[in-house]
């Protein structure tokens, strides 16, 4: 995992343009967020910080709350007023991103956000309703048997009527995949960093590029050899 989250780091330092900036989308930690795993993973991110690439964590099920924040200090965030939850409101040029936390309790695998977070996010996305939403969550809708977001209904009821939130962005099945739900809101699985689940899928990152009504996704594959490396799809905003 080390090694090819320093192959990812050396990519992003050598890109061409800088990007505005970066996300980790959950599971920071490898197992039971310990806090060597935050002190390594904050050694790793360190060329990406000197080289003043804005980096922004979120939570997964292998995270520990507490122990991130001894490590990482205790960020000023908004989250704190939404159950004291590690997330965030990122306003970038064109678009905004909102970092939500479905870690409901460490090294159990399916995830929550909650009526508090919820309500947060609905009263967020109404106040900066005039730019495309992003939002982050490491856990992929389901229901909580599936190891998924157990409050899937819930948060969809929050982001299907604001036509504002164009994607959804999740991690945790460690697959690659883009789809779109029925509503039109595009469902993006980002592949994992660390290691894959089923051999054969793809290991690395996805460069996300703006676009006046959409977004390219990239995808950028540890080996680059793997057929997939350099994948571009190319999503319209729904209206």
């Amino acid at each position: 995992m080390t090694e090819h989250f320093e192959t990812v780091s050396r990519e992003l330092l050598a890109l061409p343009k800088r990007p505005a900036a970066v996300f980790i989308n959950g599971d920071c930690a490898f197992n039971s967020g310990e806090i060597a795993d935050y002190e390594a993973v904050k050694k790793l991110l360190q060329p990406i910080r000197e080289d003043k690439m804005p980096i922004w964590l979120g939570m997964g099920n292998h995270d520990n709350r507490e122990r991130f924040w001894e490590v990482f200090g205790r960020a000023k965030t908004s989250g704190k007023t939404a159950g004291g939850r590690q997330i965030e409101l990122v306003r970038a040029r064109q678009v905004n991103w909102f970092i939500m936390d479905s870690l409901e309790k460490t090294l159990s695998t399916p995830g929550l956000l909650g009526e508090e977070q919820l309500g947060w996010l609905g009263k967020s996305l109404d106040e900066n309703s005039k730019k495309p939403a992003i939002v982050l969550v490491h856990h992929q809708p389901g229901t909580g048997q599936d190891g998924g977001l157990k409050d899937t209904a819930a948060f969809m009821e929050v982001i299907r009527p604001r036509k504002q939130v164009k994607a959804y962005v999740f991690g945790h099945t460690h697959t690659w995949k883009v789809s779109q739900d029925q509503s039109g809101i595009h469902l993006i699985n980002l592949p994992p960093v660390g290691y894959v689940f089923h051999e054969g899928d793809p290991a690395g990152w996805v460069q996300a590029r703006m676009r006046p009504n959409g977004m390219q996704l990239e995808l950028r594959c540890v080996d680059q050899t793997h057929k997939a490396h350099g994948q571009m799809v190319n999503l319209t905003w729904r209206v």
